[in-house]
């Protein structure tokens, strides 16, 4: 499942006071709200904004939340800790505003962190949600409440651990291990979970750091996965899962297909029109190819055997040209460009 990043769907600072929160969650309900706004994506966007407005706007759930720390930031790939995703919960727990949000209830990705919480009394019992009545001057809103249906997961704990391998071109050519650091993040054993002791700092959760030595395997492709064997989560009775790791190409030098590479040559515009000799480098040395007069920016220079194993050899390394204006030329090169214009 992704991450979902609470206070950006909000539009607030992670450092953002309550009264921050419940502003911003105002003025978003009230401009999402089904009853004013009938288009489709208003009624995902009212859901994701509630959602929010639950998490952040009480204080345990909010610090539980930021206890998953900066690396589930930017959309990332999470696996809930062991047993929180297999909390059956309901908000319509006594009255006052419950609500499904369309169909479904609040994400898996919530479930799995505040499912516990959800299961007695929640914040949204007994008071309207969001902590205000959009009945009062807003005209249709009386009509909010709703009845949210309750499910249950799987008894069974995924002990499995999923996780994106970002791999550079230099990463994948020289075959040596790399190294993986990621958290994996447990249900607390001294409170089960509840939150209620010093241990886990009030958050239910149990994390740690652990990074491993992953031997990448020939002729891997993007979306690839690669399983290590019982480094995932462990459960009392001495089970442990799998940490897969998904290959995902993240270069900032190399375009990767398969074995092929693609890469960037910046020229001049008088090197593009005369041609030149250019010293590149690749992952198999600085070489030094001919570029040929007349080149345009966007043409690919195909050079053999210069790319990734592909178990015949090696594949094409593509130099893209690119033709570059000089930032900083005098008034002389600027007439010399005015002729040339008046010629062509």
């Amino acid at each position: 499942m992704k991450y979902k990043d609470y206070y950006e769907t909000l539009g607030v600072k992670r450092d953002a006071t309550e009264a921050e929160i419940k502003s911003a969650y105002r003025k978003l309900a009230r401009k999402y709200h089904p009853d004013v706004n009938k288009t489709k994506e208003a009624e995902e966007k009212f859901k994701d904004i509630n959602e929010a407005y639950e998490v952040l706007g009480d204080k345990a759930k909010r610090q539980r939340y930021d206890s998953l720390g900066s690396s589930w930031q930017g959309g990332a790939d999470y696996t809930p800790p062991p047993g929180f995703e297999n909390f059956s919960f309901n908000f319509n727990q006594g009255g006052a505003q419950s609500f499904d949000f369309g169909g479904g209830g609040f994400s898996d990705f919530f479930a799995s962190l505040f499912g516990d919480m959800m299961s007695g009394n929640s914040r949204t019992s007994g008071r309207g949600f969001g902590g205000f009545d959009f009945s009062q001057g807003m005209g249709g809103f009386e009509n909010m409440g709703r009845t949210a249906s309750s499910s249950r997961a799987s008894a069974k704990e995924d002990l499995d651990i999923t996780k994106t391998l970002n791999l550079t071109a230099q990463e994948i050519f020289s075959k040596k291990p790399v190294s993986v650091t990621y958290t994996e993040m447990d249900k607390c054993g001294y409170c089960n979970g509840n939150g209620y002791c010093s241990h886990c700092g009030g958050t239910g959760i149990h994390s740690e750091a652990k990074t491993v030595k992953v031997n990448l395997p020939k002729n891997l492709h993007e979306g690839a996965k690669i399983r290590l064997k019982g480094e995932g989560k462990s459960d009392g009775r001495g089970r442990k899962g799998d940490l897969y790791l998904v290959v995902h190409y993240k270069d900032s030098e190399y375009e990767i297909e398969g074995s092929n590479l693609t890469k960037e040559v910046e020229i001049t515009p008088p090197e593009a029109v005369l041609g030149c000799q250019k010293d590149i480098a690749t992952l198999h040395g600085k070489i030094n190819i001919k570029i040929p007069e007349g080149v345009s920016s966007g043409q690919t220079l195909r050079l053999k055997g210069l790319g990734l194993p592909d178990g015949n050899g090696f594949g094409v390394l593509n130099a893209r040209i690119r033709i570059v204006i000089p930032k900083n030329y005098n008034s002389e090169i600027k007439e010399l460009y005015k002729k040339i214009q008046k010629l062509s």
